[in-house]
């Protein structure tokens, strides 16, 4: 007579931190007790095999795809999480407290991406830190790449999918509407929406925003 095996929540509790990452700054004491030492292996494994520096209670899901070359460093701040399947290449820095949700996928080219603290990247954002040629003289993939690199200031909310592109500077506070695509600099407080991207209120504003929105 055959048994089942025993039910392995142990596993099925670090999958669910990968993909929800908040959860790991709640857990209970009995939790703390192995999900700690996992991440504290999880990270110092990932800082021993790229350029990047992690810094103090940060969660970095184990399937998120973390890379950093020497000149490509990768910075994070205290009490970051990045949840599974992003795909991470520095040079990047993220202040204290940020969050990236899962299949976000950022390239700091060769000037970077800086993302301020406490801002809130949703699931499946992407943030590209660099450009190819168009010139019609040669195919796409044998022109250069330039990058003039992405700056997220504090406090800013990007909505799921939502696209930025070389170039942009998000100023702080700013919300970006789920599936924005952002060509232009955003002002500080601005909420933006559709593709491409326009200030439709400002945070400051928001009773106002909603009498707004009502109305349409």
């Amino acid at each position: 007579m055959s048994f089942p095996a025993p039910a392995d929540y142990q596993t099925q509790h670090k999958k669910r931190l990968s993909w929800m990452p908040w959860l790991y700054f709640s857990l209970k004491p009995k939790h703390q007790a192995w999900a700690k030492p996992w991440q504290a292996q999880v990270q110092a494994q990932l800082m021993a095999l790229e350029t990047v520096t992690i810094g103090q209670d940060c969660f970095i899901a184990p399937e998120a795809e973390i890379f950093a070359e020497p000149s490509r460093d990768i910075t994070i701040g205290d009490r970051c999480m990045i949840a599974a399947q992003c795909f991470i290449h520095g040079p990047i820095t993220l202040g204290a407290e940020v969050a990236i949700n899962h299949g976000c996928s950022l390239d700091g080219g060769s000037k970077g991406i800086i993302i301020g603290a406490q801002t809130r990247i949703a699931n499946h954002v992407t943030i590209y830190a660099f450009n190819h040629g168009m010139a019609p003289n040669a195919p796409i993939y044998q022109q250069k790449s330039h990058s003039k690199g992405v700056i997220i200031g504090q406090d800013v909310w990007i909505g799921a999918q939502a696209g930025i592109v070389d170039g942009v500077t998000i100023g702080d506070h700013a919300v970006i509407g789920m599936g924005c695509i952002v060509s232009k600099d955003i002002p500080a407080f601005a909420i933006v929406a559709g593709n491409p991207g326009r200030i439709i209120g400002d945070r400051r504003d928001k009773p106002a925003l909603a009498q707004h929105m009502s109305a349409n």
